[in-house]
């Protein structure tokens, strides 16, 4: 099977073990990251928590990541894809971990 990461992004979103805890801070984004020399959009796309570290801000019920674009399961894409953090470049498409969110999310294609 072959996995279309632009016709799915559930990694994106907060996995259900976060959810259950109301764990929010899914996605650090680490000091070296070149994300951050993006100053305009650091706002937008981040938020620093109580402990003092920056990680990706998650939005709405589903808790997507809030550079995620589109349609979950059908047509995304990421809006900082060429400087996301080092977490989103390790996500490997039909990993484990892959199939795990897919399924949370009903993705099934």
């Amino acid at each position: 099977m072959t996995f279309d990461c632009q016709r799915c992004g559930a990694c994106c979103c907060n996995p259900a073990e976060n959810r259950a805890e109301a764990y929010r801070d899914y996605i650090l984004v680490e000091a070296e990251s070149r994300l951050l020399r993006r100053q305009r959009i650091l706002g937008r796309y981040t938020f620093v928590n109580a402990g003092g570290e920056r990680h990706m801000k998650l939005v709405g019920p589903s808790q997507r990541c809030a550079a995620l674009e589109g349609a979950l399961g059908r047509d995304v894409r990421c809006a900082i894809y060429a400087d996301r953090p080092a977490a989103c470049r390790r996500v490997e498409a039909g990993s484990a971990r892959c199939l795990q969110y897919r399924a949370e999310r009903g993705i099934t294609s």
